[in-house]
C-alpha cells in the first residue's frame, strides 16, 4: 500500500501505521501479521499471502483486508478502505479475512479450532 494512503487514513481518523513507518517494509509477511496481532491492528494489503498465513496458522486474529483491485491511487484506495472498514466493522473486530474485489466484498470469519 502506498505510504500516502496511510497518511490519508490517519487524516480521516483511522489509526494507521504503514509498514515502512514501523521499519517492517523488508519483514516477512508472518512477522508483519504477528506484529499486527500483538498490537491489535488490522492488516490492509494487496498481497494474497496474508490470507494464506491466516489459514495455515488457523488464526483467529488479526483481521486482514486484501484489496484485489489494481491501479488504485491513494485517494481512491483510502475511500475504498474507509467504506470497507465501515461496512465490515463487526467482522473486523471479531477476526476476518476480507477480500475486496471490483464488484463485491467477501468476508471469511476466522473461527477458532474447536
Amino acid at each position: 500500500m502506498p505510504l500516502s494512503a496511510a497518511a490519508l487514513l490517519c487524516d480521516a481518523g483511522i489509526d494507521t501505521i504503514h509498514v515502512g513507518e514501523s521499519r517492517m517494509s523488508e519483514a516477512e509477511d508472518a512477522d508483519i501479521i504477528q506484529r499486527a496481532r500483538n498490537d491489535g491492528r488490522i492488516v490492509a494489503t494487496l498481497d494474497a499471502d496474508f490470507h494464506t498465513l491466516l489459514a495455515l496458522d488457523v488464526a483467529i486474529a488479526s483481521s486482514v483486508i486484501r484489496i484485489r483491485i489494481e491501479r488504485l491511487r491513494a485517494p481512491a484506495l483510502t475511500n475504498l478502505l474507509l467504506t470497507v472498514i465501515a461496512e465490515c466493522k463487526e467482522d473486523l473486530e471479531q477476526g476476518s479475512a476480507i477480500t475486496v474485489e471490483p464488484s463485491r466484498i467477501r468476508r471469511l470469519p476466522l473461527v477458532p479450532d474447536i
